[in-house]
């Protein structure tokens, strides 16, 4: 249980100890349940432009990424045209992938064709029960209920969020509570 405790005493699950910008995160955010489409469409982006690279570079770039993405409303990032792409590409202050920047603009634009607010679409994957990883090596990286959110989101015209992607973001947004045994956030 040692690994679990921070330099500052506190209990936390071991990655919320690795950095001090992982502190607040941990402590602060990651797993309370967050409503709302700015904010829950704000996460799906982070959460597709972090792929492949390490969440700490995006948390660290979350700030610019507002800025450049019009604090995330989808209504604005929907009119996002080819000079938009091009001021993103040529942005050095967020993570300058023209495929990630192509999908958050194209899931603005599906949010906007949805039948249903993008919080009770996102909201009904969350399990009806959820068991408590003993540590990290028990945390899934996919579940049934993120495969179905990736295979519902790309029939509605998401792309970028498959099924990894989609716990991650169950994950950060309280749909699922993977604080391990032993941390102090374990509800």
């Amino acid at each position: 249980m040692t690994e679990l405790f921070g330099t500052d005493g506190v209990p936390r699950c071991s990655w919320g100890n690795s950095a001090p910008d992982y502190v607040a995160y941990h402590d602060e955010e990651w797993g309370v349940p967050l409503h709302g489409q700015d904010e829950l469409y704000e996460r799906l982006c982070l959460e597709s432009f972090q792929s492949g690279l390490s969440w700490i570079t995006i948390l660290r770039k979350r700030e610019n990424f507002r800025k450049a993405f019009k604090r995330f409303k989808p209504a604005k990032v929907a009119k996002f045209g080819d000079a938009d792409v091009e001021r993103l590409m040529q942005d050095a202050s967020i993570v300058r992938n023209r495929a990630k920047i192509l999908a958050a603009i194209k899931n603005a634009q599906a949010i906007a064709s949805l039948d249903t607010p993008l919080d009770d679409l996102l909201w009904s994957f969350a399990p009806s029960s959820h068991k408590r990883p003993a540590t990290m090596a028990d945390v899934p990286a996919i579940t049934d209920e993120s495969k179905a959110m990736a295979k519902e989101l790309k029939k509605r015209g998401f792309v970028f969020l498959g099924p990894t992607t989609c716990y991650a973001l169950m994950q950060a947004t309280g749909m699922v509570d993977d604080h391990v045994e032993g941390c102090f956030r374990a509800a």
